[in-house]
């Protein structure tokens, strides 16, 4: 046996094929930074909610404790399938079957790499999956270890960092079997309206992919009107049974327990009966004890309006802060900030802006060329840093603050042109 031989590890040789996830990358690119000691470090870099756990979910969780002595059914208990129908019908106005439309999950992320190992058929030449660009990279990694390829649809700044569909090609979508659609959008926010699902409606009949539909921001919103769910899209349309379409719903952002994983898939009822095959072979059956807590969250909307107020009231005092010296608006929902880095500095380098901020201010926030791949000859992430506004009011106003004198510190176009 030669030395190459005796050292490598059996392994699936699709795991070569993933990505570094972008806060390793990050990590790398910072090792050799030490950031300023006269600053506390703040961090707007991961989506994880910092908001306190309702207590009454938290209440619910110690009160079922006794759930631990006993297996849990992977199609979950008729009680949280119930609660997750009530909600549906409170929240869009639909009426689901909790037998067969819903199926409680261990947090959207597993559910979401794991619909791909269901629906994709790697035999068939070409298998694809296309995404948005930049995206949430569970959905490259679910592709390529389901053994298909990607096809990316670049965001649009002209339809407010939407995904541009219109990039993939006839070709590429009769080769396609799962879109990841992702509204309100990570990172930039963008909430896909009627007309777009409707195209995208249309061209999964023609080709019968599936529809991933990635919805866990849909509680945390700025305008008056909710933003628009797939399986609420579908309804408008006329496609009560929801074919081919699977949408995905978490209580991580929604009721800020991102540590207790619990979500839920809902839809086409032939695809889940599918999926729930799969997850019985998979052990993702979820916990007793939080489904209970998953019932009393999804039973209350109090807390989630608070929630939703404290998100409101620090975008407020943000947004125009960074306005007047970025390209940055309000999104329509979701928790990010998607930043243009000026030109002036690091000639708009996402990378080198983030890292001389970190150095000079203590600040961590996340380049947005690690969200996403190059693809229809650009990087569309690049010259954006995405900022995720999950702490304290007050932690998120100081860090604005700090991004701003970083920005001051470098001279403008219009001072360096009048002062020469």
């Amino acid at each position: 046996m030669n030395a190459a031989a005796a050292s490598s590890v059996p392994h699936n040789p699709l795991l070569d094929k993933l990505h570094p996830y972008p806060f390793e990358r990050l990590r790398a690119l910072n090792a050799g930074i030490t950031p300023n000691p006269a600053y506390r470090a703040i961090s707007l870099g991961i989506g994880e909610p910092k908001h306190p756990a309702p207590k009454l979910i938290e209440d619910a969780l110690m009160a079922s404790l006794k759930g631990l002595s006993g297996y849990p059914a992977t199609a979950g208990e008729p009680a949280l399938r119930e609660a997750i129908c009530a909600w549906l019908q409170r929240r869009y106005g639909l009426s689901l079957n909790p037998a067969t439309q819903v199926l409680p999950v261990n947090g959207s992320r597993e559910a979401l790499f794991a619909l791909a190992q269901t629906v994709i058929d790697p035999s068939r030449a070409g298998a694809t999956v296309v995404c948005p660009n930049p995206f949430y990279q569970i959905y490259e990694g679910a592709a390529l270890l389901a053994g298909a390829q990607t096809a990316f649809a670049n965001s649009d700044p002209a339809k407010n960092f939407a995904a541009d569909w219109s990039q993939i090609d006839e070709a590429t979508w009769a080769r396609t079997q799962l879109l990841y659609v992702c509204s309100p959008g990570n990172p930039t926010g963008a909430v896909m309206p009627l007309d777009e699902w409707r195209m995208l409606f249309e061209l999964s009949d023609r080709h019968g992919f599936v529809i991933a539909s990635d919805e866990c921001y849909s509680e945390i919103y700025f305008r008056e009107e909710a933003p628009l769910g797939g399986l609420e899209a579908a309804a408008r349309l006329s496609r009560a049974d929801f074919k081919n379409l699977i949408a995905f719903t978490s209580l991580s952002k929604r009721s800020n327990v991102p540590g207790m994983r619990s979500g839920f898939v809902a839809g086409d009822a032939a695809l889940l009966k599918k999926f729930l095959l799969y997850r019985t072979y998979h052990g993702s059956a979820m916990s007793p004890i939080v489904q209970a807590a998953s019932v009393a969250a999804w039973n209350d909307e109090a807390h989630v309006v608070e929630n939703r107020a404290q998100y409101r009231a620090k975008f407020a005092a943000v947004t125009p802060l960074l306005a007047a010296h970025m390209d940055v608006a309000l999104p329509d929902a979701g928790f990010y900030l998607w930043c243009g880095v000026p030109r002036h500095i690091h000639g708009g380098d996402d990378i080198a802006f983030a890292q001389g901020l970190l150095a000079q201010y203590n600040v961590a926030v996340l380049p947005g060329s690690l969200l996403a791949r190059e693809a229809h000859g650009m990087n569309p992430g690049a010259g954006r840093i995405r900022l995720a506004l999950v702490a304290e009011s007050a932690e998120c106003l100081e860090a604005a603050q700090r991004i701003v004198a970083y920005i001051e510190s470098f001279p403008s176009p219009s001072s360096s042109s009048s002062s020469s």
